[in-house]
C-alpha cells in the first residue's frame, strides 16, 4: 500500500501561482524565453485556463487565467505588480538577452552587486517582474553591511 506523500513529488514548499491575461500565450513566452518546459495545461470550457503548471530549471511555476469572476486579476488589470520573482541561472547575462529578444523588458540594467551576484530586473509581456541572477562570489555578512553603509 502506497503512502501519500503531503508534498507532491517535483513540488517544493513554495511555489508560484501567476494570473495572467493570456495564460497560454505567457506558457509559449516562458518557454521561449525561460526555457521552460510544460507540465501541464487544464482549458475551461471558454478555452481560457484554468490551471497550467511549468517548470523553470528545478521549480514549478503555476498560472491560470485572469477571470474578473474569481476575483483574479494579473498585474496588467492592476496596473502593476508588488511581487518580483527571482530566478538563479548559469549565465544571468545571456538568460536576460534571451528574454528581452522573446518581449521582456528590462527594468534594471544587469550589473555586479555588493552581495556576490551579477543581477538585473526584468518585465515579461503580462506584467510580472523578475530578477535574475548569477552568483559570482561569496560574500560575508559583514562585507556584505560594510558596503551597503557605504552607498
Amino acid at each position: 500500500m502506497s503512502q501519500t506523500k503531503p508534498i507532491p513529488e517535483g513540488m517544493h514548499t513554495v511555489t508560484p501561482h501567476l494570473v495572467c491575461d493570456g495564460a497560454a500565450k505567457a506558457i509559449e513566452f516562458y518557454k521561449e524565453a525561460f526555457g521552460a518546459v510544460e507540465n501541464a495545461r487544464l482549458p475551461g470550457p471558454d478555452g481560457r485556463l484554468m490551471h497550467a503548471m511549468i517548470r523553470i530549471g528545478d521549480s514549478p511555476v503555476m498560472l491560470v487565467d485572469e477571470n474578473p469572476d474569481w476575483g483574479s486579476f494579473g498585474p496588467k488589470s492592476l496596473k502593476g505588480t508588488p511581487v518580483t520573482l527571482h530566478i538563479y541561472v548559469e549565465n544571468v547575462d545571456v538568460f536576460v538577452e534571451r528574454a528581452v529578444a522573446s518581449g521582456a523588458k528590462v527594468v534594471m540594467p544587469i550589473d555586479d552587486m555588493f552581495w556576490g551576484d551579477r543581477y538585473g530586473i526584468i518585465e515579461d509581456p503580462f506584467g510580472h517582474r523578475w530578477s535574475i541572477a548569477t552568483h559570482k562570489r561569496d560574500v560575508s555578512p559583514e562585507e556584505i553591511r560594510k558596503a551597503m553603509q557605504e552607498m
